[in-house]
């Protein structure tokens, strides 16, 4: 499977989570995505998204936000502690959306995730309580992560 991996804000390519996708056999997109610059930061996963086509597009944090912003169809997303609401105009996700998040996220808010799954329109299941902070680095929610995605992928 081809994913599309957006990483968060101060973040950069090729750490824990894509790698641990990699590690599972899909293939990984994983460009360096503006810090500074939101639109610049779409405008990159866009053109990666166009040229490549990926499966699943996979964003954490302001990657989620980036992730949502994209003109992508019905292309499946996991959005990891999605920070939809500090970046970018989207305020919906498609059905073909799993959200993980920590309740004990200290950097975006549980509630902000719980409110997107009902501005969407989700089923209550898109949105998986996983991990015990905002990384999402410990193996439970990168187990998580992996299923998500190959749940999705298989739709």
């Amino acid at each position: 499977m081809k994913i599309l991996f957006l990483h968060g804000w101060q973040s950069v390519p090729g750490g824990v989570k894509p790698g641990y996708l990699a590690q599972h056999g899909h293939t990984l997109l994983n460009p360096a995505l503006d810090d500074d610059d939101f639109t610049a930061a779409v405008a990159t996963a866009q053109a990666v998204f166009d040229r490549e086509r990926p499966d699943v597009i996979v964003g954490s944090s302001r990657g989620g936000a980036v992730a949502m912003n994209l003109d992508s169809g019905a292309t499946p997303r996991v959005l990891l502690c999605p920070a939809w609401k500090r970046w970018g105009t989207a305020t919906t996700v498609g059905a073909a959306t799993r959200i993980l998040h920590s309740r004990a996220d200290g950097v975006i808010p549980f509630a902000d995730s719980e409110e997107l799954v009902r501005r969407s329109r989700l089923s209550p299941s898109a949105l998986v309580e996983v991990g015990a902070d905002h990384r999402l680095a410990d193996p439970e929610p990168l187990q998580a992560m992996l299923r998500a995605c190959e749940a999705l992928a298989n739709c």
